[in-house]
């Protein structure tokens, strides 16, 4: 067991997390979570995150969608937060030019019912050069698929419902290697159980007592993943830890 102390101040903590070597994913793409969860392990207060979240974690959580080439989340966590499309400052926008990517990264709504309110600015008010995309399955109901297709790019991952590792082979074939997952539990759960899970960014916010939902849901049978710690940080009470998969692999299985 080691003490850990803390160390120098990090002038940008942005930069641990731009240093990681993503080229190299277990399966079609890199997929990294990026999660709050409170002492208790609660990830929501009143059935959202913001309560949650500490100031120095809203503004990494910001800023980490710079290292994505797409950003996913569920479709419950896209209606309770209001999600719209991503934003990122002009020094970010720059940099990921110079990499070849679009200014910003696109969304990705994982969606089997494709219940969504069409004109909302997650659809609406999209980059046309990171349109909105909607990861459905191929029983999803067809006028809902058509109304989708109006406003944002369609990919089928799945028959009877969103499959994790459809999903990623369909991001992959589209150019997307490193997949940023802002949630929900229940998506995240779904990855992990699928192995599919590379790399966990976890703020820790100082804070108990919120609704009795984890920060993942193992869905059935999904046993255990492993997992190695790669970094910590702290700003005023709040941790930062990032974890990468074990060296025996998730564990879980698709």
């Amino acid at each position: 067991m080691h003490d850990l102390q803390r160390g120098a101040a990090v002038s940008d903590p942005l930069t641990p997390y731009l240093d990681v070597d993503r080229s190299r994913p277990e399966h079609e793409c890199w997929v990294t979570g990026h999660m709050v969860a409170g002492l208790d392990g609660t990830a929501a207060v009143g059935g959202r995150v913001g309560s949650l979240s500490t100031a120095p974690d809203q503004a990494l959580f910001r800023r980490m969608r710079q290292i994505a080439d797409v950003v996913l989340v569920g479709a419950e966590t896209v209606r309770r937060e209001g999600y719209g499309p991503v934003r990122l400052d002009e020094q970010a926008q720059e940099l990921r030019r110079r990499d070849g990517r679009s200014s910003t990264p696109p969304l990705a709504v994982v969606s089997r019912s494709l219940d969504f309110d069409w004109t909302a600015k997650v659809f609406a008010e999209a980059p046309e050069d990171a349109p909105t995309l909607v990861i459905t399955c191929a029983s999803a109901d067809p006028v809902r698929r058509a109304e989708a297709e109006k406003v944002a790019v369609v990919l089928v991952a799945g028959e009877d419902r969103v499959t994790p590792a459809a999903a990623m082979q369909a991001l992959a074939q589209l150019g997307h290697r490193v997949v940023l997952c802002e949630g929900g539990p229940t998506w995240l759960g779904e990855l992990v159980a699928a192995d599919r899970l590379d790399e966990l960014c976890l703020s820790i916010s100082p804070v108990m007592g919120g609704d009795p939902l984890p920060v993942a849901v193992t869905p059935p049978g999904g046993g255990l993943a492993a997992f190695e710690l790669k970094g910590a940080m702290v700003e005023d009470s709040t941790l930062f830890l990032r974890y990468e998969r074990g060296s025996q692999g998730g564990g879980g299985h698709e």
